[in-house]
């Protein structure tokens, strides 16, 4: 082999060593992300979960008991999702049912609801959302009380018709300079009412089944 060709193969093998190398690196940074961005969305489903069912109304670990659900209309859905379980002494406390607004003034809101045994909701909490800063973002519990006042509240209290924002002839206050973000969370609270009820019985029935 001439002393060209033995460096074009040695910048060859160099070359090839590089791209291995360059390759493994990235691939090691994706998968390091996607953990830290898997663990990051759990400590937050599992902050949300805790302000829906306070740590001392529940003598489980919400994040172990967790059921699949199919996709649902009613839920927004479109792939299987995941209910969770609260419950102490072995009796169910709440149902935690994951909801997505379709119809957010820029995209999916995304919202977690807790339901009690007797269809009354525990808590709401938006889990993700692109809504606009300063205005559709006040759906958030941290940037307002908004979130709150579905607490206590079923499909009998303040009756399925009002469950609308005043400016559609509802019960529940829009936000001051935003109507279709809450428009479209009152609508996706609502649906998991209805889903809810009808399908009580089984959800119940494995709640009881989990806690055995």
């Amino acid at each position: 082999m001439t002393s060209l060709g033995a460096a074009i193969f040695r910048g060859s093998i160099g070359l090839g060593l590089f791209a291995i190398i360059t390759a493994g690196l990235i691939a090691f940074t994706q998968v390091s992300t996607a953990d830290r961005i898997a663990k990051a969305q759990k400590q937050a489903r599992a902050k949300a979960l805790m302000e829906i069912v306070p740590e001392d109304s529940h003598d489980n670990d919400l994040l172990d008991s967790a059921i699949s659900l199919a996709p649902s209309p009613l839920l927004g859905t479109k792939e299987e999702s995941e209910a969770f379980i609260a419950t102490n002494h072995g009796k169910p406390v709440a149902i935690i049912l994951p909801v997505v607004a379709p119809d957010g003034y820029t995209g999916e809101i995304n919202a977690i609801v807790g339901i009690r045994p007797d269809g009354t909701i525990q808590g709401v909490r938006i889990t993700a959302h692109k809504e606009t800063p300063g205005l559709g973002d006040q759906i958030e519990a941290r940037k307002s009380r908004w979130i709150d006042n579905f607490a206590d509240k079923s499909l009998d209290d303040p009756g399925e018709e009002l469950w609308k924002v005043k400016k559609d002839g509802g019960y529940f206050d829009q936000l001051t300079g935003a109507t279709i973000t809450p428009r479209a969370v009152v609508g996706s609270i609502k649906k998991a009412l209805v889903y809810f009820e009808q399908n009580r019985t089984i959800l119940l029935g494995t709640a009881l089944s989990t806690a055995q």
